[in-house]
């Protein structure tokens, strides 16, 4: 039952705007039931074969969000399935995603991964690169992916106004490129903030958190 708790103490902290993934890597299907049991819906994986066996083993109205890093060659195993698609940081992974939608006749919703931190390990595009992008004619022309949004990671650090920084500073982009207009675009959603900073993240705009070792434990 300790799962069921820490997800209503979670949510009852949550304003209605905010989406909760609940962030299920590396759990056993178990420990997803129990959460599923309490209400929840949404999970994230940042594995596609992981995700994959616990979409065929678990209830379909499930929403699966993908948060890791993709690779090209996998999008087809999540493609039939996949809800929200996070960490989206080129024009190639798009075109890819794009073609196994097309393939599976959907269209599959994703967010661009925003470079945001001071480390060198995380992915992402930078501002420019986002606008490129975003203009492109080559990004135009896809039609089986509908970009919602941006996500971010902030540095992993306990300096509090670096994260404030880094998070203000994705919700500045996202404010820039509100008024683009093509068919692909739908700017609803920032995705940030994960269990150790998820409160500051509301504060400065966030409108969907990933949520992990709160609800089911550490790793």
């Amino acid at each position: 039952m300790r799962i069921k708790s820490n997800l209503q103490n979670i949510k009852k902290s949550l304003p209605e705007h905010v989406t909760l993934v609940a962030v299920s890597k590396t759990k056993p299907v178990s420990d997803l039931m129990e959460a599923y049991e309490a209400g929840q819906r949404i999970f994230g994986e940042n594995k596609i074969q992981e995700m994959t066996e616990k979409w065929e083993e678990m209830p379909k109205d499930i929403q699966w969000h993908m948060i890791g890093h993709v690779q090209t060659n996998k999008v087809k195993f999540m493609a039939p399935y996949v809800t929200l698609i996070h960490g989206v940081d080129s024009l190639k992974l798009l075109q890819e995603i794009n073609k196994q939608a097309l393939k599976n006749n959907r269209i599959i919703d994703c967010l661009l991964q925003i470079y945001i931190a001071e480390e060198e390990s995380k992915f992402g595009l930078d501002e420019n690169e986002l606008n490129q992008l975003l203009t492109s004619s080559e990004f135009k022309e896809l039609k089986n992916i509908r970009i919602l949004g941006l996500m971010g990671m902030a540095t992993f650090t306990e300096n509090q106004n670096q994260i404030k920084k880094e998070f203000t500073h994705l919700k500045s982009i996202f404010d820039s490129i509100k008024s683009l207009k093509t068919e692909n675009l739908e700017l609803t959603t920032i995705s940030m903030g994960m269990s150790g900073d998820y409160q500051l993240a509301i504060e400065c705009g966030s409108t969907m958190v990933r949520i992990g070792s709160s609800i089911f434990g550490g790793r």
